[in-house]
């Protein structure tokens, strides 16, 4: 029997397999695949999991990718021999890889809302999700190599690991949400403990090549919990909950952050003209209004020559503000004299700019008040600075206010120069 034939003969068999065991009760269909699982608590210290930010390890993800969508139907083969879409081109999104002696065999892109939205959004309602506050991010752009695909989960569960805790203590991220093929969706919900968003299969999703796909989410604040009731107890190779949470790997190299900063973007004016404007035509292919948002991301002068002319007139309702908004999750505190007494509320930080910030109190916060706020903008870089309460903004995801600042001192200034100048996240380490 020819390869092919014994290829197409298994791949029947396994899908025969699996009709049969769907029509087995989720009670038990569930538990078999969490005892299925093999995560290694030693992983092979060949495996070094991290950020994809070279030239060849986002190539070798992105034809990872490719050869993956291809195979599966999701994607018509591309000249360029990768899978790139306008999300990687953003700096909210970050493609993490894994690689087995000095290869890359593996790869997850994670994307967190920008200005293009999330490619689920065309065709899953989040609203349910945004209700219970905290920022979203978007699974995507998963593969690993076929040769490491048989391996037990050797590359997938450590990647996995490396994905939820960047989401969790970088990323400034709450809830995961991915849109999944429906045969594969069993395997989310049991292993992984993910939701449905809605009940019905989206027949075509056209961000992949319109197959059709089933959204989940995974709340990641409460993802401990319900992990340790679902493995707790269990050997080490079977315990997600120890594996995902509480083990330490020496194979993940974690970004080095100089500021409190809730971003990795690693495209270079050169990456990004190499695989948006050389090796595919994503970025001339945008219509005038997402050209026009891109130039309002990638400001600096050293990407004008880069970026894609617009058709029509460059005014598309997003005028540049005056002093441009940094994204940033540090810890402050604010002080105020109220009625002869200083009293001092403890302050989330999610903003900056040269003239103020942005934060959320889980204290109601009166306006028109001055004050001085100490912000920890990075390790051993605390600002004290002058300030006046002047705006409130009441959502679902909690109380959020606006600070201008009198006066900005040395440290502030500093840390806005240097995402000012930065093109990348290597700038600020």
């Amino acid at each position: 029997m020819s390869q092919i034939r014994r290829s197409s003969f298994r791949k029947s068999l396994h899908q025969q397999l699996r009709g049969l065991f769907r029509k087995f009760p989720q009670s038990i269909r569930f538990p078999f695949y969490r005892r299925m699982v093999d995560c290694d608590p030693a992983p092979d210290s060949r495996l070094e999991l991290k950020i994809a930010e070279s030239q060849e390890e986002l190539e070798a993800c992105f034809q990872i990718l490719h050869d993956a969508y291809v195979s599966s139907g999701f994607m018509k083969p591309h000249p360029s021999g990768m899978r790139i879409t306008i999300y990687h081109a953003l700096p909210t999104t970050t493609t993490l890889c894994a690689k087995f002696d000095g290869r890359v065999v593996g790869t997850i892109s994670i994307i967190r809302e920008g200005v293009f939205g999330f490619p689920m959004q065309s065709a899953f309602d989040l609203t349910q999700v945004r209700a219970k506050g905290g920022k979203i991010a978007e699974i995507s752009a998963l593969a690993v190599h076929p040769e490491f695909r048989r391996t037990g989960g050797a590359i997938l569960f450590p990647l996995m690991k490396f994905m939820r805790e960047y989401c969790a203590e970088y990323f400034d991220t709450r809830h995961l949400v991915i849109a999944v093929n429906p045969d594969r969706i069993e395997l989310y919900e049991a292993v992984l403990y993910c939701e449905r968003l809605q009940e019905n299969v989206v027949d075509r999703y056209d961000f992949a090549n319109g197959a059709p796909a089933v959204g989940a989410t995974l709340d990641l604040r409460s993802a401990s919990a319900v992990f340790k009731q679902g493995y707790g107890g269990r050997p080490p190779r079977k315990n997600l909950h120890r594996y995902f949470f509480e083990l330490t790997l020496p194979n993940i190299k974690r970004p080095s952050r100089k500021y409190f900063t809730t971003n990795d973007p690693v495209m270079t004016p050169e990456l990004l003209d190499y695989f948006f404007n050389q090796r595919t035509q994503v970025l001339p292919e945008l219509d005038d209004r997402k050209k026009s948002l891109l130039w309002s991301i990638y400001d600096q002068v050293e990407y004008r020559p880069v970026l894609p002319l617009m058709q029509g007139s460059a005014d598309h309702g997003h005028p540049l503000r005056r002093h441009q908004r940094y994204s940033i999750r540090c810890p402050g505190m604010v002080e105020f004299d109220l009625e002869g007494q200083k009293q001092s509320f403890v302050l989330d930080v999610i903003e900056i700019s040269l003239s103020g910030f942005q934060a959320e109190s889980k204290i109601s916060l009166s306006l028109d008040r001055d004050g001085w706020a100490e912000i920890d903008l990075g390790q051993n870089k605390r600002s004290r600075v002058e300030v006046r309460l002047v705006r409130h903004r009441e959502t679902e995801a909690g109380n959020f206010y606006g600070f201008k600042l009198a006066d900005p001192d040395q440290t502030w200034r500093e840390c806005v120069a240097a995402l000012e100048m930065s093109l990348t996240s290597g700038d600020l380490a």
